[in-house]
């Protein structure tokens, strides 16, 4: 831990105090403020834990702040002066990003013994309905290998590095071979006994907790990190890969994508995920859009979801928490079964540090096991064949430590940035009720050259949103968090035209570089928010607004044109954007200066490594990536047994 990670001290302590107040002041007796209600010495407590940009941005404003006496400020000044700093300090958008969401999210996500929280009964969120199942009625049956420390060393024919949608296609296909198969999981072994329908408890199966966010602070990233990786925690869109995009993949050297090879995949994707719309329905916040898209002349259609056909959706609106019900095919209950039942082993806990390369090809895998009690056992995995689906920021990451795959490792990223526009309606929503994405428009895919967005409904995430919204002061946050109920939610989900980077960070973690500067993107972005907005208010919403960083916020009465002139010319460093899809940081193709891996999913100058998550794609799909990434993860796989 560097020397910036330490505790904080007491000039710092009494600063960050000061900045949670101003965020989360006490209004009168019966709403105490941040330190009464417990939460600043336990957030004080969680910056060490920070990515270190995302601390060195925070601990920036905290020493502005004790340097100005922040303490001795009244609520007003003190507000003012935040927001301020915000803009003066060179970080400071990012580093109040990150303290609304620290402030904020606890305040609505922390829960007691009981998983309630007192302030849910306020905004009119039900929270859990259920509690889960016993271990005897949900019982973990895929085998797990431990290890004992300090060291231990395993073999295999192949090791998978992630078990989410492509590594675990793979490990199936592989093992079902008959290959001796070993994965390796970063996070734990989690099912129904676990998922306790709360973003307190979800948040321990996402990297880095929850939220992540570029170096910029301006996206941020949710990646799943559970055994079945992100197919555990994602909203079930299952979308075919564009044909545009396929065809585009094939003029960039990767074999099958383009003809029945690639259909065949996709068609044996779809029916082992059981992927249907007879389990889509629509609940209000999607009614709402759906009406929206026909009046103004937008096409829409019924999204199918890897669902069963008995999937409640009174239970769905918890599903970015998982689906504590099973309902969810995810890869737990599909490809990972497959796999452990031809043989394949799985160890979690287990972080990927390195690779091995002897003689210029793979030869296994260095790794570090969180054991029961903490400590740290080191792995050394032999196995000739490595399998890199770790996600398109760990599987970079893995490759820079390691200092191999050339050129493009990390290169080309995309991320399909999401534009998310709010209306507060009349009557109550409930949009975090129901299931979470069930209807799709892509009558804007293509308004912008070779980019555009797609239109999609999203559940509301109290914590999360709460965290995200605009900030202009303390009364008027309460009184938006008070309008959560009555809240319609959707998004432009963007299909890049720029792209972004994976680096390295001090830790030696990956770190995603990316910003709003190409121009394309930036027209994507302002016509995102302009045309959901022009949703919002043919669907009669009272207030408008945003997630920018400043509020962009109309109420009816007021001058919508004007409105949408202020969206179209916001300033990109304004902008927040949030991404569940990470793509095409070890993308495949013919050419070694532009992608990592070669057209059947090796990699150009280490024989024996092989790409297969989402970061394998050439380009982004333009779509959700699910399906597109686990039907080119079965082509690999068939590639991988051909070698």
């Amino acid at each position: 831990m560097s020397a910036t990670a330490e505790a904080l001290d007491t000039g710092r302590a009494e600063a960050f105090a000061a900045l949670c107040e101003t965020l989360l002041p006490a209004m009168g007796a019966e709403e105490p403020g941040a330190a009464a209600r417990g939460l600043t010495a336990e957030l004080a407590a969680t910056i060490p834990t920070l990515a270190p940009h995302t601390r060195a941005a925070l601990l920036e404003l905290i020493d502005a702040a004790a340097a100005e006496d922040f303490a001795a400020l009244d609520l007003d000044p003190a507000t003012a002066r935040l927001l301020a700093l915000a803009v003066e300090l060179p970080r400071g958008r990012h580093a109040v990003r990150q303290l609304r969401l620290m402030v904020f999210g606890a305040l609505v996500a922390t829960v007691d013994e009981h998983d309630r929280n007192p302030i849910w009964e306020e905004l009119g969120y039900p929270g859990p309905l259920t509690p889960p199942p016993s271990a005897a009625e949900a019982p973990k049956d895929l085998p797990m290998v431990t290890v004992a420390g300090p060291a231990a060393t395993l073999e295999a024919d192949v090791c998978v590095i992630g078990s989410g949608g492509g590594g675990s296609v793979i490990a199936a296909r592989l093992a079902a071979a008959g290959r001796s198969v070993l994965v390796l999981e970063r996070g734990g072994y989690n099912n129904e006994q676990d998922f306790r329908q709360t973003e307190a408890s979800g948040g321990a199966m996402y990297l880095r907790g929850g939220v992540m966010w570029s170096a910029g602070g301006q996206m941020g990233l949710l990646a799943g990190m559970t055994l079945g990786g992100g197919t555990v925690v994602n909203s079930m869109v299952c979308l075919r890969t564009p044909d545009e995009a396929r065809q585009a993949w094939a003029a960039m050297g990767v074999e099958g994508v383009a003809g029945p090879e690639f259909d065949a995949a996709t068609d044996r994707v779809w029916e082992r995920l059981n992927v249907n719309t007879e389990a889509t329905h629509y609940n209000r916040n999607t009614e709402l859009m759906v009406g929206a898209l026909e009046r103004l002349g937008h096409g829409h259609e019924r999204i199918a979801r890897n669902a069963s056909l008995d999937d409640d959706p009174k239970f769905c609106g918890y599903c970015n928490n998982a689906c504590q019900q099973g309902c969810k095919r995810s890869t737990l209950k599909t490809y990972l079964v497959d796999a452990a039942a031809a043989g394949a082993r799985f160890l979690v806990d287990c972080k990927a540090e390195r690779l091995l390369v002897e003689e210029g090809r793979a030869a296994g895998v260095e790794a570090t096991v969180t054991g029961a009690d903490g400590e740290a056992i080191a792995v050394t995995v032999r196995a000739p064949t490595v399998v890199l689906a770790a996600g398109a920021m760990e599987s970079p990451a893995l490759l820079l430590r390691t200092g191999i795959g050339g050129p493009a490792v990390g290169r080309h990223l995309q991320l399909h940035p999401a534009w998310i526009v709010n209306g507060v309606y009349a009557e109550p929503v409930e949009s975090w009720s129901g299931q979470i994405q069930s209807a799709v428009s892509f009558g804007m895919s293509h308004c912008e050259e070779d980019a555009g967005f797609l239109i999609e409904s999203l559940t509301l995430s109290p914590a999360l949103w709460a965290g995200a919204m605009s900030f202009a002061g303390a009364a008027d946050h309460r009184a938006q968090l008070r309008k959560l109920a009555h809240m319609a939610t959707w998004h432009g989900v963007s299909h890049d035209h720029g792209s972004g980077r994976i680096v390295l960070d001090e830790d030696g973690e990956a770190l995603v570089e990316w910003s709003l500067d190409d121009p394309v993107d930036r027209r994507v972005a302002a016509r995102a928010h302009v045309g959901v907005a022009r949703m919002h208010h043919d669907a009669g919403a009272e207030e408008i607004s945003t997630f920018h960083f400043s509020p962009r916020r109309w109420r009816r009465g007021e001058d919508f044109d004007a409105y949408l002139r202020l969206l179209e010319e916001t300033p990109a460093e304004e902008y927040t954007a949030y991404t569940a899809h990470q793509m095409s940081s070890c993308r495949l193709g013919a050419d070694p200066t532009t992608s990592v891996a070669d057209g059947r999913g090796q990699l150009h100058d280490t024989p024996g490594v092989w790409v297969g998550d989402a970061s394998a794609l050439p380009t982004a799909p333009g779509v959700n990536p699910m399906i597109s990434l686990m039907a080119l993860a079965e082509l690999t796989a068939g590639h991988i047994l051909d070698a």
